[in-house]
């Protein structure tokens, strides 16, 4: 009877030896000096990665594995398929969030807001670190192109709203759904854009979208997708309405179609 107990454990410590994780990706981390802190960046690479080529890099707000890095790796791998051919391969950067309603938001004048959120309107400091930081960080580990991709929905997708408005030329391709532009009474659009100046010459791609998500936030997004499409010397844009999406579930089903569009 006791060898019989003994083989039985036996073979299940064997078989359990034997299993292997699943691994999806790599995670880094970066001591920032900007926001004083430790971030944890979760990173995909492309199937049949090459360390001596050099691949473009999609940087993911909201990118931990419990928000939305893994589905969004997803896309990138099923799009990276030979016989589907959406996306090129590249390398995918989910930043992890440690106060996304600090890092995303621009100073506030309303102040209901200042009160409910006391630690807003730190943005400009988290692009700092995203531009003197980051960027950096990644290009030094991984071999990359010029090409940089922005993903951003909700108060992520005002954070590079504010981005595209301010500095540009940090991203050369910007996925912004959902934005949340309501934010300090839409303050954004009384800003001139910096890509609407005769300096600006940077080739640079633009898909907008939004769900049934309320009149306020749909024609912001709108107007967002206005302005841009004004200036055609260095902005290519894009608008897609999801009529069938809300605001919990746009996200994956936006992606997707900006992959399809932009063809980064």
């Amino acid at each position: 009877m006791k060898k019989n107990i003994l083989a039985f454990f036996l073979f299940f410590s064997l078989l359990a030896s034997a299993q292997k994780d699943f691994v999806l990706g790599k995670i880094e981390t970066i001591q920032s000096k900007v926001l004083n802190e430790e971030r944890i960046l979760n990173v995909y690479l492309p199937a049949e990665y090459d360390a001596t080529k050099e691949y473009p890099v999609i940087y993911l707000l909201d990118g931990s594995a419990n928000e939305d890095f893994i589905h969004i790796a997803g896309l990138l791998q099923y799009g990276n398929y030979e016989w589907i051919n959406m996306v090129s391969k590249s390398i995918l950067v989910g930043i992890e969030n440690v106060d996304r309603k600090r890092d995303f938001t621009f100073p506030t004048t309303i102040e209901k807001d200042k009160k409910d959120f006391p630690t807003t309107g730190e943005s400009a400091k988290f692009i700092s670190f995203i531009e003197n930081e980051l960027q950096p960080f990644i290009e030094a580990k991984y071999k990359t192109t010029s090409s940089k991709t922005i993903i951003g929905q909700s108060l992520g997708g005002l954070l590079a709203t504010e981005i595209l408005y301010k500095k540009p030329t940090l991203f050369s391709n910007y996925i912004i759904i959902s934005p949340s532009i309501w934010w300090d009474n839409q303050s954004v659009f009384k800003l001139t854009p910096e890509f609407s100046k005769p300096t600006f010459n940077q080739k640079t791609k633009v898909f907008i979208g939004v769900g049934k998500e309320g009149k306020v936030m749909e024609n912001d997004a709108k107007k967002l997708f206005e302005i841009a499409s004004k200036h055609k010397k260095g902005i290519e844009s894009h608008f897609k309405y999801f009529g069938e999406s809300n605001h919990g579930d746009i996200l994956h089903m936006a992606v997707y179609r900006a992959f399809q569009t932009l063809k980064i």
